[in-house]
């Protein structure tokens, strides 16, 4: 049972009406995270517009997808696994994928540095190296995509400390969570 109360998208200000229903158009459905952050309008229009600039940026959605379920997993959100796997399917990641990403793993070379850099991101509160910033570059990542891989993680930490604070239902088909290596 979520610890805040879910928004109703028909019983509420027109403000959050408006934002709820771009979401609902975009999803099909209103996912009860969104409900969860609906009580704050300004959270809602941060969280919504940043996952659309996001999602616009030079990083691919599959990419976002595999970041996203890599930090989930650290992070034991149930919620954000169970979103980012099924987001992470609908943009072409194979089963497998998204499952190694789970672990911080890709049999791709970019993404796996990328799923790397994003973990010790996480892992150490964004105390990195300067070699890692640096592996990520000789994995072929550019600054400004550096960047944006780090703006992938924050979002993440945000959605992820939502989810799990305040214990938002998961309306997504579950994936079961893995012991951080």
């Amino acid at each position: 049972m979520s610890r805040i109360p879910l928004v109703d998208p028909a019983a509420t200000t027109p403000d959050r009406q408006a934002l709820l229903a771009e979401i609902h158009a975009a999803f099909g459905a209103t996912p009860n995270m969104f409900r969860a952050v609906a009580n704050s309008p300004a959270a809602l229009k941060s969280m919504w517009s940043a996952f659309g600039a996001l999602g616009g940026g030079a990083l691919s959605a599959r990419l976002g997808e595999q970041v996203a379920v890599v930090i989930a997993n650290r992070n034991a959100c149930e919620y954000c696994l169970a979103a980012h796997t099924a987001l992470g399917r609908k943009a072409g990641a194979s089963a497998e994928e998204m499952s190694q990403a789970q672990d911080g793993r890709s049999a791709d070379p970019k993404t796996a540095a990328a799923l790397r850099f994003a973990l010790a991101v996480v892992e150490r509160r964004g105390q990195v190296e300067a070699s890692e910033v640096e592996a990520l570059r000789a994995a072929g990542f550019d600054d400004g995509e550096i960047v944006e891989l780090l703006a992938h993680v924050a979002l993440n930490l945000f959605t992820n400390y939502v989810n799990v604070a305040l214990a938002v239902p998961v309306d997504f088909p579950a994936v079961r969570l893995r012991a951080a290596a």
